[in-house]
């Protein structure tokens, strides 16, 4: 059975928020206790035998959406926006590369950062540091940045509404194959991806026509399925979102179909794995530069104990400079003990530095470079590159440097939104998928 929170915070649980109020904590997951689930236990297990597929090299995982969401972007145009980007890119991955895609949005739920330091000061000034809107609030006061348990609340509900969005969107008609053209803006329409884009529809829709000319018109022309990550970073949180699933009697965490293990907080004996390591959602861990083959084979054994197709995704975060000297080892011992992993790039978290204007970025082209070494190193051992874990927006905005549109350092201040980390914009999320649809058809 689940370990209650006691138990968990005994193990001395890494990155987690400091409440001075202990009675509102637990009114916060009284109430999180009795809400209904956001997910239900057999989507997680649909999402589970999907990503079986990709470890078995029989389809690609495409996961992506903010660096951290805030309460303030649950609009319909927010999640429409992010909804696009990721169908785009799914339609891209799937014609061009001609493999079925796993469509997991890092979404309704990615409300929590882990931060590498407990404090931030400005102007001689020292407040606690911004740790997601589940935590505290952005702006630089006392009282925005005050650890509040009621937050969590904020966060279910904020998640529902996601939810509810995309659920309407996907099964309304947005999804609809035929709309490739209407996803395309004028915005894009103008860039040179976007014209390589609109070709593509237009070689679509002239497939479409054929199809529905001959007879053919299957459900998945006008649907996606598309499913909720985020990384499970609060303990309060993710213990109270866990429910015993009536179908077979053991726990799902309802607050998302897929929860990973951050790189922070993936100790072995740490709170985060053993709570991950009950529950039967499927499941993901970060990898970076500092994780040993045996560490990985200890994190499967102790997550994945029966090896069950599916259930553990590695997601590896090296950087560009040291993906191809540190992948190769991970992925031959875990391919020779046996275990079934479905192996992910994340290309943004190891290609993060601060430009000279002070605002934090990644380079486009270390971004593709990480994720050519993962294909790469995949290559030359036979494994298959199973996914890509990438920080998105639907909007224009100017947080990463280079790519098709060539923003240099003096652009980033022009239009940078994020509250946490540099995110692509919609064009240079674009351009991704082109590039990885490449190295796909060559894998």
């Amino acid at each position: 059975m689940i370990p209650d929170l006691a138990a968990l915070h005994a193990r001395g649980a890494a990155q987690q928020p400091s409440y001075p109020d202990a009675g509102a904590v637990d009114a916060a997951v009284a109430r999180l206790r009795t809400a209904p689930p956001l997910v239900f236990a057999g989507e997680c297990d649909e999402l589970k035998a999907k990503i079986a597929a990709v470890s078995r090299g029989e389809a690609f995982l495409l996961q992506g959406g903010d660096c951290a969401e805030t309460f303030a972007g649950v609009t319909a145009d927010n999640v429409r926006n992010k909804l696009r980007v990721l169908l785009q890119m799914a339609v891209v991955l799937t014609y061009a590369a001609s493999v079925p895609v796993v469509k997991v949005g890092r979404l309704a739920g990615q409300y929590a950062k882990p931060r590498s330091s407990d404090t931030e000061t400005r102007d001689g000034v020292t407040l606690p540091a911004y740790r997601g809107d589940a935590v505290n609030g952005f702006e630089f006061t006392p009282e925005a940045r005050a650890h509040d348990p009621q937050r969590l609340v904020d966060v279910y509900n904020s998640s529902a509404a996601t939810l509810n969005l995309v659920r309407a969107f996907v099964t309304g008609g947005y999804a609809d194959l035929r709309q490739v053209h209407a996803w395309n803006t004028d915005f894009v329409r103008e860039s040179p991806v976007g014209q390589r884009y609109e070709q593509m529809a237009s070689e679509i829709e002239r497939a479409l026509t054929f199809m529905k000319a001959i007879g053919a018109d299957p459900d998945e022309f006008h649907r996606v399925d598309f499913h909720s990550s985020h990384e499970a970073l609060v303990l309060e949180y993710e213990h109270a979102m866990t429910r015993i699933d009536s179908r077979t009697q053991t726990p799902y965490d309802v607050s998302g179909h897929f929860v990973w293990i951050g790189e922070r907080t993936r100790q072995l004996d740490g709170a985060h794995v053993e709570l991950l390591s009950h529950i039967k959602n499927p499941i993901g861990v970060k990898l970076g530069p500092s994780t040993t083959p045996d560490d990985a084979l200890e994190l499967a054994g102790r997550l994945n104990p029966d090896n069950e197709p599916g259930r553990l995704t590695f997601i590896t975060r090296f950087g560009a400079g040291r993906i191809r000297d540190g992948l190769p080892h991970l992925v031959e011992k875990v391919t020779a003990a046996g275990l079934n992993v479905a192996w992910v790039c994340d290309p943004m978290h190891g290609n993060t530095f601060e430009a000279s204007s002070g605002y934090k970025t990644r380079r486009f082209d270390d971004v593709i470079d990480e994720v050519q070494g993962f294909f790469d190193v995949h290559r030359a051992l036979g494994t298959w590159p199973g996914g890509v874990h990438v920080e998105l927006t639907g909007d224009d905005v100017t947080e990463c440097v280079g790519g098709g549109e060539e923003l240099a350092e003096m652009d980033l201040g022009h239009r940078y939104e994020s509250v946490c980390d540099p995110r692509l914009n919609r064009v240079q999320s674009l351009e991704l998928a082109f590039l990885v649809a490449e190295m796909l058809r060559k894998a």
